[in-house]
C-alpha cells in the first residue's frame, strides 16, 4: 500500500540525496531533466548550476517547477519526494556564496551517504563548457510531498 511520508521524512530523502529531476515548462510542453542539487534545509531552498540553455531559458520566462527525488529498492520498497516552487536566478557575491554552498553540501552528503571523499565539483557534476560562466539558481519551495511503499 501506498502512503504519505511525514514532511521530517521528506526532508531526510532531500539531504540523503544530490540527483534528482527537474520539471519545468518550455514554451507549451513540460520537460524533465536529471540535476545535481543540494537541499539547503537551513533556506528552506534548493540550490543547483546549469550551463546557459533551453532549461535556464524557460525558467526565466515561466518560474514554477518541480523537483523530484527518489530512493527505489524495488516495484514494492521506494520513497519519492516532489518538491513545488520558483526558480530565482543568482548574480554576483550571492550566486558564488550559494555555488560554495552547493559545492560544500554535494561533497558532505556523498561522504555521509556513500563514505566517498571527493574534492571538486567536476567529481560529482557535469562539467561546465569553459567559455560559459556557470548560471547558480534557487528553487524556493513552496510546497513538499512525499510517498513510500515498502
Amino acid at each position: 500500500m501506498v502512503k504519505d511520508l511525514e514532511i521530517s521524512e521528506c526532508m531526510s530523502l532531500l539531504s540523503d540525496n544530490y540527483v534528482g529531476h527537474l520539471a519545468y515548462i518550455g514554451g507549451r510542453s513540460p520537460f524533465i531533466v536529471p540535476v545535481t542539487y543540494f537541499f539547503d534545509e537551513e533556506n528552506k531552498s534548493i540550490i543547483s548550476y546549469s550551463a546557459p540553455g533551453h532549461k535556464i531559458v524557460s525558467m526565466r520566462t515561466y518560474g514554477h517547477v518541480s523537483l523530484q527525488v527518489e530512493d527505489v529498492a524495488s516495484m514494492f520498497t521506494w520513497r519519492s519526494v516532489l518538491v513545488n516552487g520558483t526558480f530565482e536566478e543568482l548574480k554576483g557575491s550571492t550566486a558564488k556564496k550559494c555555488l560554495r554552498t552547493f559545492t560544500e553540501g554535494v561533497k558532505e552528503t556523498i561522504f555521509r551517504t556513500k563514505g566517498e571523499k571527493l574534492e571538486f565539483i567536476r567529481d560529482f557534476s557535469s562539467k561546465m563548457e569553459k567559455e560559459a560562466s556557470p548560471i547558480v539558481y534557487r528553487i524556493h519551495i513552496s510546497d513538499i510531498v512525499g510517498k513510500y511503499r515498502e
